[in-house]
């Protein structure tokens, strides 16, 4: 079925964010528009009308990986089943098989294209941060926890989750085993015990 004029092909912007994600991985900076739009089997004009730079590809891609880490946030469910939905997918979105590609990926374009890697930082990690930020303000305001300051809270969480994870994803270094759950539940206990209401 042909589509309506103006309608945007959602399977072309899948295929730019994918290509873009493994050209950053392996090129860092380096990659080209040009040979992401071939990557992707897109038109040069077809990328530049999605996406008129690299840094918009950047802030795509993080804003995609922000909203499906911070999705438990908006379950409104129980604070430790939220905490350790959002624990398990930041283990898997920031040091699992994919996030390890793209931590490296940012790391590489950060020296040479630092507005690059700060847009790709507020549109991702710290969009992350602020809507964690925002939950727990909700959480102390309802009284089923008591967190003054709830971006300090946010940041500790996101510490205890990850530990040296984030770390050794950059680094290419391999991470010791472990179960995720076990770790996403031990963390969120560990957590809800500190700002207990």
């Amino acid at each position: 079925m042909p589509r309506i004029a103006g309608q945007v092909d959602e399977t072309k912007t899948e295929a730019i964010l994918e290509a873009a994600t493994a050209l950053f991985h392996e090129k860092g900076a380096t990659a080209s528009m040009e040979e992401i739009a071939r990557r992707a089997g897109v038109s040069r004009q077809t990328l530049y009308n999605r996406f008129p730079s690299k840094m918009e590809i950047g802030r795509a891609l993080a804003a995609r990986r922000s909203d499906a880490i911070s999705a438990p946030l908006r379950t409104g469910g129980d604070p430790e089943a939220v905490l350790t939905a959002l624990a398990l997918g930041m283990l898997d979105k920031i040091i699992g098989k994919d996030g390890k590609g793209s931590m490296r990926g940012v790391a590489m374009l950060s020296p040479h294209a630092p507005d690059v890697a700060a847009a790709i930082y507020e549109a991702g990690p710290a969009e992350s941060l602020r809507r964690l930020a925002a939950w727990l303000a909700v959480q102390d305001r309802d009284g089923r926890l008591s967190v003054p300051d709830p971006a300090a809270a946010a940041e500790m969480f996101a510490g205890m989750v990850l530990g040296h994870g984030h770390l050794r994803a950059i680094l290419g270094v391999a991470h010791p085993s472990f179960d995720p759950e076990a770790r996403a539940r031990e963390t969120a206990r560990r957590f809800l015990r500190a700002f207990a209401g």
